[in-house]
């Protein structure tokens, strides 16, 4: 057989090319199924998170107790039954937020000052955690293993 046609060269070189465009797209897909599977999960923990703490500090005498019980679930939740300086870093800094709920559920003694904001008091710990991490905070919970009961014999 002679030499290959020329445009049985350019077929080639299309399916080729047709090729590559499939693949990159199945690869855009998956990183872009991936983001948004993340993104879905972090809105689930951030709800699941912030409806205990709610919880505990909707039944808060003040807002010490509130802090208190509010940084009690986030180390529940995340399984942290020891302190590091680390984990103390992360408490003290996501105490505003639960000072922010706390000051967002008191009823308001007739003053006109606006309620303190949760969703960007979150954002400001979410922000700080991801400066000063190499992951957001919420890949914590993917390592969460749940209490496993106790027998007695």
């Amino acid at each position: 057989m002679g030499p290959v046609p020329s445009f049985l060269d350019a077929f080639k070189l299309a399916a080729d090319r047709a090729t590559a465009a499939e693949n990159d797209f199945r690869r855009e897909i998956a990183e872009r199924a991936k983001s948004l599977e993340q993104e879905r999960a972090f809105a689930f923990r951030r709800l699941n998170l912030m409806r205990a703490v709610a919880d505990v500090v909707a039944g808060a005498e003040s807002e010490e107790i509130a802090v208190v019980g509010a940084t009690a679930i986030l180390r529940a939740k995340v399984g942290w039954s020891s302190d590091s300086e680390a984990r103390m870093a992360v408490v003290s800094r996501f105490a505003p937020v639960a000072q922010a709920m706390f000051g967002s559920l008191v009823p308001s003694n007739g003053e006109d000052a606006p309620k303190p904001d949760v969703i960007s008091a979150l954002a400001e710990f979410e922000k700080w955690y991801a400066q000063t991490h190499p992951s957001a905070f919420w890949v914590l919970f993917d390592n969460y293993m749940p209490e496993t009961p106790v027998v007695d014999f």
